[in-house]
């Protein structure tokens, strides 16, 4: 089942790959911008996290906190994402894929920019993927869930490389109303 915004996030207690713990709600940043990508030597993905890596100071001083879920094994995910200046999740066995209704499909293939964005990353990184733990057809997802565990935003991907750019990330953060102190309280309307 999918989510929508005003939805509550199913709530997440997991390890980064590099043994920090990751909770959704989190109350310390403002956001959590989860991403659920794709395998860990997905180019497509890669390209796009190089991307987001490079305006990551940008991205904290908004409140938001990035986490980055593969469906991949950490040790696979090692190798492709062990340099990334955010959290980084393996989820081999899709647990939080399905428990936010993320899917697969032929047409995560079946787009130009698909293989633009993977050419770009693999001639960048002068590497190509030689696993693809559970497939190349996973679809991306994003969501923007803030520090009561409330969706904010969200997108389902239609195609691998289907996702919120930077700036669309900003945006979402600057647009969304601030989440009620409690959560029986109205939210706040603004003046």
């Amino acid at each position: 089942m999918k989510l929508a915004p005003g939805d509550t996030a199913p709530a997440i207690a997991a390890s980064t790959i590099h043994g920090k713990p990751v909770h959704v709600p989190d109350p310390v940043p403002r956001y959590v911008h989860l991403q659920f990508r794709r395998f860990a030597g997905c180019p497509v993905c890669n390209f796009h996290l190089l991307t987001m890596g490079r305006r990551q100071a940008e991205i904290a001083a908004a409140g938001i906190r990035q986490v980055v879920f593969f469906h991949s094994s950490r040790e696979e995910m090692l190798k492709y994402q062990a340099q990334l200046p955010f959290d980084c999740v393996a989820d081999a066995g899709k647990k939080h894929f399905k428990a936010f209704g993320i899917e697969t499909s032929l047409r995560a293939l079946l787009h130009p920019r698909v293989f633009w964005s993977g050419l770009r990353w693999i001639l960048a990184a002068r590497r190509f993927y030689t696993r693809a733990e559970n497939g190349i057809l996973g679809l991306p997802a994003d969501f923007l869930v803030d520090a009561h565990g409330r969706i904010v935003a969200c997108k389902y991907g239609a195609h691998a490389d289907d996702h919120w750019e930077v700036d669309e990330l900003l945006q979402l953060a600057r647009q969304a109303q601030p989440a009620p102190a409690n959560p029986g309280d109205a939210p706040a309307v603004p003046a």
